[in-house]
C-alpha cells in the first residue's frame, strides 16, 4: 500500500518535472526539499539500506512543506520555561482526573490485564494516556512526515534524533501498510493514544486484543497494552514509591540540585547531605529535584520508578506530573 499510495497521490507529470538536484548545494532553512543536496542524501542511504525505491520517495519526500510553526514549538517546550506550579495546574486538572476515573472504569478488564502482564502500575497506565492525550480525545493534527521532515532537516539541536525518527516513520508505515501522507500527531511526530514516536511504535506496540494489527492510532485496547508494555521494557520495578517530598537539614549546593535525570547517588547518599528520607532503603538509586511550588521551593526525591518515567519523557516535571496524576486518578477510581 505504501508504494501503490505515492504513485496515486504524485501523477507522474508531477513528478518528472521535480528539480531534485542531486548535488545541488543545501537550500536555507525552509528551502524547496525537492533541490537540497542533504535530502537526496539521505534518499540514497535509506534507499540502500531499506529498499525504498529512490523516484517514490524522491516524490514523497520533495512534496512535503516546510513549517516555521513547528520549528517554534518544539524552540519553546514548556519543561523548560514553566515552573512546576504552572506545569502541575496545567496537567494535573480535575478533568483529568476524574475523566480518568471514567477511563479506567470503562476499559478496567483490559488495564488490569494490562498490569497483571506486565507487572505496571495500573495508575500509571492511565495518567500517561490522560496527559499525552485526554484517553484518546486530542491525539494531534499536525502531519507527521511534515513535523519529521522539518525538524531532521532544519533544526539542527536535533536534526539526527528526526532523521532517524523519520526512517522509523517510513518504515512504520511500510510495515502497518499506512498512508504516510495523512498520518498525524504531535508537532515533535508522536502518534496515537499514548503519543509513541515511530520508534517506540515500531519496537514497543503490542497488539493486546489479538486482531492481529497494532493499532495504538484508534484502538485502545492496543494502547493500553502497549504503554504497560513500554514501562516493562523499561524496567519497571513497582516495589517502591516513586518520588517523595523532602526536607532539608541545610542547604545543598547546586551539584545536588541540577535537573539531570540519571541517579547517580543513592537515598544513603542523601541522607547524609541532610535530606529527609523516611524509611528508604538506603542503597536505592535517587535523584533530589528543586521545583518551585505555589508556596515557593519544593525538594522531590526521585526513586528508580520515577526515573523509568523519564524515559517516556525526559523531562521531570512531566514525570513528576505523571506521578501526582495518578495517584489521584486511583484514589478517585477507588472511590468509584
Amino acid at each position: 500500500m505504501f508504494v501503490r499510495l505515492i504513485v496515486s497521490i504524485l501523477v507522474p507529470a508531477f513528478v518528472t518535472s521535480l528539480a531534485w538536484a542531486e548535488n545541488a548545494s543545501s537550500a536555507p532553512e525552509g528551502g524547496n526539499y525537492a533541490v537540497r543536496s542533504d535530502v537526496a542524501e539521505y534518499v540514497r542511504t535509506v534507499t540502500s539500506e531499506h529498499g525504498f525505491k529512490a523516484d517514490e520517495l524522491k516524490a514523497l519526500l520533495s512534496a512535503v512543506e516546510y513549517r516555521a510553526d513547528i520549528i517554534e514549538r518544539i524552540s519553546k517546550p514548556a519543561e523548560k520555561v514553566w515552573t512546576w506550579a504552572r506545569y502541575k495546574r496545567h496537567l494535573v486538572d480535575e478533568q483529568r482526573i476524574a475523566e480518568g476515573a471514567v477511563f479506567w472504569h470503562k476499559h478496567a478488564d483490559t488495564i488490569a490485564r494490562a498490569a497483571q502482564t506486565f507487572s505496571v502500575a495500573p495508575e500509571i497506565i492511565v495518567a500517561i494516556l490522560g496527559i499525552e492525550t485526554r484517553y484518546g480525545r486530542i491525539t494531534g493534527t499536525y502531519p507527521v512526515l511534515e513535523s519529521l521532515m522539518t525538524l531532521g532537516f532544519d533544526y539542527p539541536p536535533r536534526a539526527s534524533f528526526f532523521r532517524k525518527e523519520l526512517t522509523e516513520f517510513l518504515l512504520l508505515a511500510r510495515e502497518e501498510d499506512k498512508d504516510p501522507t495523512t498520518l498525524t500527531g504531535s508537532y515533535a511526530g508522536a502518534m496515537g493514544y499514548g503519543q509513541f514516536i515511530s520508534s517506540s511504535y515500531r519496537y514497543y506496540a503490542v497488539d493486546f486484543d489479538d486482531d492481529g494489527v497494532r493499532d495504538i492510532w484508534a484502538n485502545p485496547v492496543d494502547a493500553i497494552g502497549s504503554i504497560a508494555n513500554y514501562f516493562h521494557r523499561h524496567h519497571w520495578q513497582g516495589d517502591h514509591t516513586r518520588a517523595l517530598q523532602v526536607g532539608l537539614e541545610r542547604p545543598l549546593g547546586l551539584e545536588y540540585l541540577d535537573s539531570g535525570l540519571e541517579q547517580t547517588l543513592t537515598v544513603g547518599d542523601y541522607a547524609k547531605l541532610g535530606v529527609g528520607v523516611g524509611n528508604l532503603a538506603e542503597d536505592l538509586p535517587a535523584k533530589l529535584y528543586e521545583v518551585t511550588g505555589d508556596e515557593g521551593p519544593e525538594y522531590w526525591l526521585a526513586l528508580p520508578d520515577f526515573y523509568v518515567i523519564t524515559r517516556y519523557n525526559r523531562s521531570h516535571l512531566y514525570a513528576l506530573a505523571v506521578h501526582h496524576l495518578a495517584d489521584l486518578i486511583k484514589a478517585r477510581y477507588a472511590a468509584g
